[in-house]
């Protein structure tokens, strides 16, 4: 079955609260899209609509932290990380609180809203500011995982959330932990480190490689910050070489923790799927996954390549 991710954003924070934390939403008109509304339908007092005010959006989160209280913030990634940046950095991140910055609708799945709403530099905005922890689940389930992990742990979280309906890749009683990436398939030939979206675009592309002899690894980056050094390293070790797959610009993202990693400790051939230099722009969202390099056949491409370099 394929859901959004942004689809366990909201029963989960209902789910936290009939669990007993004291959780609250913050939202910017878009409690509907983002799915905040289920946690004012199931009680309105934890939900705060402060319209269209993003920067609002986080400083009354971050009162509301100070009070006592878990505090999700929502809107869409391009203004919930974008234009309230400066309050994240530094109302959020420089004091520590307890604000989990959680936006829908990032990446070039938005689809037809277009590059003005396609956020494809939220990640590399949030892992750069220090103690920001950042969380990218492939699916419905490990949403829900993320949300709960961002919720029961203090401090300040990241937490990116998609609009498109993605397959299902883990089980319903799945447990995922900060910190961690998982091997969903082991191969020998080349790497595949991927995120989001892309994970199951990865799987894809592995399906592919092997029709060609290549046995590809897929690796889920859910945690992007803290980034899981050794699951990646044994894995290129093995391989020789590696592929990462965001569905985000190639500068600052998953690629740029990869390439950080790898060149400290294990120097291997590197090739890059992601957006490069560029906005969105409007279509469907496997249209575009297409158009940008995004989907299985741009994966396996570059697949291809890093393998070529051994």
């Amino acid at each position: 079955m394929a859901q959004a991710t942004r689809a366990g954003y909201g029963e989960t924070l209902v789910e936290l609260l009939e669990e007993g934390v004291d959780i609250m939403a913050v939202e910017a008109d878009l409690s509907g899209s983002t799915t905040t509304a289920k946690l004012g339908a199931a009680d309105p007092d934890r939900l705060v609509n402060v319209g269209i005010a993003e920067q609002n959006m986080i400083g009354v989160a971050s009162g509301l932290a100070l009070a006592g209280k878990v505090v999700f913030t929502g809107s869409f990634a391009a203004f919930g990380t974008g234009r309230c940046y400066d309050q994240i950095r530094n109302t959020v991140c420089y004091a520590g609180l307890d604000v989990k910055v959680a936006p829908t609708h990032s990446g070039v799945t938005v689809g037809a809203d277009g590059g003005s709403h396609q956020m494809l530099e939220d990640v590399s905005l949030m892992r750069g500011l220090p103690g920001m922890r950042v969380l990218v689940p492939a699916d419905y389930r490990a949403a829900k995982q993320a949300v709960r992990i961002a919720a029961t742990t203090p401090g300040p979280f990241y937490v990116r959330l998609g609009r498109a309906p993605v397959p299902d890749l883990y089980d319903a009683d799945v447990q995922l932990e900060l910190g961690k990436s998982y091997v969903l398939r082991e191969g020998g030939d080349v790497t595949l480190v991927a995120a989001g979206v892309e994970v199951s675009e990865a799987l894809k592309a592995a399906d592919l490689l092997a029709e060609e002899g290549i046995e590809a690894e897929v690796i889920d980056v859910f945690s992007v910050k803290p980034f899981d050094k050794p699951t990646l390293l044994a894995s290129v070790e093995k391989t020789g070489c590696v592929v990462t797959c965001e569905e985000h610009s190639t500068v600052g993202g998953l690629g740029s923790a990869v390439a950080d990693i790898i060149g400290e400790n294990h120097p291997v051939p590197l090739e890059r799927v992601g957006v490069r230099d560029r906005f969105g722009t409007s279509g469907k969202p496997d249209e575009l996954l297409h158009l940008y390099g995004l989907d299985a056949d741009g994966i396996a491409e570059k697949a291809r390549a890093a393998h070529a370099r051994l």
